[in-house]
């Protein structure tokens, strides 16, 4: 649909504007924004979309029940157990209901447990980990939401949010600032999700920007963080609590400023103010963001996906054991390298999980969250082998994340491979199978084969589904 076309059709569910209101280029954008945001419930979305909606629905559904096992997840559910409030809203893994402000928080926290949620390389975002718990838990407050509603939703929330931040600047914007583009893209896009299953008129979406904008923050210092609670609450809880706050307050009767994207002191000036406001509707309704976002093979941090692939690859054409293995020098950009070097957490350490995969061939989501393996000796002779080496021409290419690994073998064998387009990105996307085939691995040790089974089934027909507080039983334990 085009933009003229989509406003042409939304003119009628939108109120007069006061008179007074900034006009122009940017309240525009506005104006566009809200009108898309109000109409995207009963939006018909092409059959691609909403069958790369399903995989993203659940696979962060899968890092939420998977996430239940680790310590950003446990938080999560001994906030949730504390501050239950009403009992309205799912907590995956448990047998908690609460509030859908603590549920909002608690499977953001268990969504972004570990590095087994999605991301979008343009926005230098994680939406899922706030997008979906956002629009579950205001769906269970609502009622009566459908499963087409709820996808619909979801599908806006990566629309918003990561345009949000790649208008800003993304991965440079974050360097440059210090603030944290994955927290200001999942208030937004938590927001904008929340409000669509609350049914939110245009004339309170512009609120909901509003809304959205004063609670955007977050800054870097998460990269700091070595048990990844405090990254969990910045990617996820957060921004996930952000969006049901401002959806709950504005479906109550609150306003606000008419447009936060233009006049004195708008969210534009106060955090980039020479960018251009155009990108935050650029190719609104023709580029679905979701289909932009990448699904992780391996269970790890982004910047390892590659080296990990490309570890596979050389595997396939010539099998090696580890002992065979003399090096293993990996090129990352200098960026990624910067997140992975070194770390304290496996899962975010390059030199451990290619250890890893050199004596397990693969990378399991139990060893990347095996703290006990890097102090295991074998594997540190294994690690011991691995150089990472920076290069700036791969820097050049970001946010595209490149590998080169190089293999030396005892005999004085050389393998190597380049990957540049990792399993699971949208120019590498995995099919359904796949999808499901990691969904499965990570619920099932939680809530068993059965019920595993049935969850995935449900949502891969969610369509189908009458009300998403019928999701309740496939999720939860006990």
């Amino acid at each position: 649909m085009k933009r003229r076309d989509l406003l042409k059709a939304t003119t009628g569910a939108m109120f007069a504007w006061p008179a007074a209101r900034v006009r122009g280029e940017t309240a525009s954008v506005t104006d566009t924004l809200s009108a898309y945001m109000a109409a995207a419930r009963d939006r018909a979305l092409p059959a691609e979309v909403v069958e790369k909606a399903k995989h993203h629905i659940l696979d962060t559904l899968a890092a939420m029940i998977s996430g239940s096992t680790l310590p950003p997840g446990k938080l999560g559910i001994e906030f949730a157990r504390a501050h239950q409030g009403d009992k309205v809203a799912t907590i995956p893994a448990t047998n908690i209901v609460c509030g859908p402000m603590e549920a909002a928080i608690a499977n953001g926290l268990l969504a972004h447990s570990d590095e087994t949620d999605d991301s979008h390389a343009p926005s230098q975002s994680h939406p899922g980990c706030a997008v979906v718990p956002a629009a579950l838990a205001m769906a269970e407050q609502i009622g009566n939401v459908d499963g087409n509603r709820f996808l619909r939703a979801v599908v806006l929330g990566y629309d918003i949010g990561p345009r949000v931040t790649m208008t800003l600047g993304a991965l440079p914007y974050q360097m440059e600032t210090h603030r944290s583009s994955h927290s200001i893209a999942g208030t937004f896009g938590a927001s904008a999700a929340a409000a669509s299953v609350a049914s939110l008129n245009a004339h309170q979406m512009r609120w909901v920007l509003d809304y959205a904008s004063q609670q955007a923050s977050g800054i870097a210092a998460w990269q700091r963080d070595t048990e990844h609670i405090e990254k969990s609450l910045v990617f996820a809880g957060m921004p996930a609590r952000n969006g049901v706050t401002a959806a709950l307050l504005i479906q109550l009767g609150g306003s606000g400023v008419e447009d936060i994207f233009s006049g004195p002191d708008n969210f534009l000036s106060a955090f980039a103010p020479k960018v251009d406001s155009a990108g935050l509707i650029d190719k609104l309704g023709e580029r679905f963001e979701i289909t932009r976002t990448n699904i992780k093979k391996w269970t790890v941090g982004s910047p390892i996906q590659a080296a990990l692939d490309a570890m596979e690859n050389i595997r396939t054409r010539r099998p090696f054991e580890a002992h065979d293995v003399k090096s293993v020098v990996v090129r990352l950009s200098i960026s990624d390298a910067k997140t992975v070097n070194n770390r304290e957490m496996p899962d975010i350490s390059l030199q451990h999980m290619v250890a890893v995969m050199l004596m397990d061939e693969t990378a399991s989501f139990a060893a990347a969250h095996d703290r006990g393996r890097m102090k295991d000796p074998a594997l540190l002779r294994e690690r011991a082998k691995v150089e990472l080496i920076t290069d700036a021409e791969l820097e050049k290419l970001s946010p595209k994340r490149v590998a080169i690994v190089e293999i030396t073998l005892n005999d004085g064998t050389k393998l190597a491979d380049r990957v540049d387009d990792v399993r699971g990105t949208a120019e590498n996307p995995m099919p359904r199978a796949e999808v499901v085939s990691k969904a499965r691995d990570l619920i099932t040790p939680v809530l068993g084969a059965k019920k595993s089974s049935a969850l995935i089934e449900q949502i891969i027909m969610i369509e189908n589904l009458k009300n998403v507080r019928d999701l309740r039983p496939l999720l939860q334990v006990g």
